[in-house]
């Protein structure tokens, strides 16, 4: 199955194992959003959900993972999406939360350009993943509250598909990236 009409699907993901699920209790606070290399291999989700998008084999595509815990507490919420609603600027996302641990909000919205309302509005449950069209859709997320005034935390990776022509980190990148054989 792919992409709907709208512009997104929503996926389940297989069971998760304890190694991906500990790895986030590892993971360094990054106030910018360049985690260290993950060190866990997400590559059979990823799989899972690169086949339902509508990936043009005759291009060359640059993936990019990013592995992201969203911590809370009676404190202070865990901001989400502090851009507010947006397009991350590639061809297609996909959103997989793998574990919500204590948490309230943290609700999906996704968006038609212009609209001032979302067309569709969801919680994504652990083992659940949004596949995105993000050229032609809007999203974000509420924040992350603690459903009890406790710790929590929701547990997710994106995947950031865009193809190479694209540049998404221009040619300095790119030669580098080549050269050394790694990104």
């Amino acid at each position: 199955m792919a992409l709907n009409a709208q512009g997104f699907a929503l996926l389940d993901l297989p069971p998760v194992t304890d190694e991906i699920l500990g790895s986030y209790d590892d993971l360094p606070v990054d106030d910018y959003m360049g985690y260290e290399p993950i060190k866990v291999d997400f590559t059979p989700m990823i799989a899972l959900g690169a086949v339902r998008f509508p990936l043009d084999v005759s291009d060359e595509w640059q993936i990019n993972v990013h592995q992201n815990r969203t911590r809370a507490s009676a404190d202070a919420d865990g901001p989400l999406t502090p851009e507010g609603i947006h397009h991350d600027g590639h061809d297609f996302v996909m959103i997989a939360v793998l574990r919500r641990h204590n948490v309230s909000g943290a609700i999906t919205r996704l968006w038609n350009p212009g609209e001032p309302e979302p067309f569709w509005t969801g919680e994504l449950a652990a083992g659940t993943a949004v596949l995105l069209d993000d050229r032609a859709i809007l999203h974000d997320v509420t924040d992350v509250r603690s459903a009890d005034g406790g710790s929590a935390n929701r547990d997710i990776f994106i995947v950031a598909f865009s193809r190479w022509s694209h540049k998404w980190y221009g040619d300095e990148h790119d030669e580098q990236a080549l050269t050394q054989g790694t990104m």
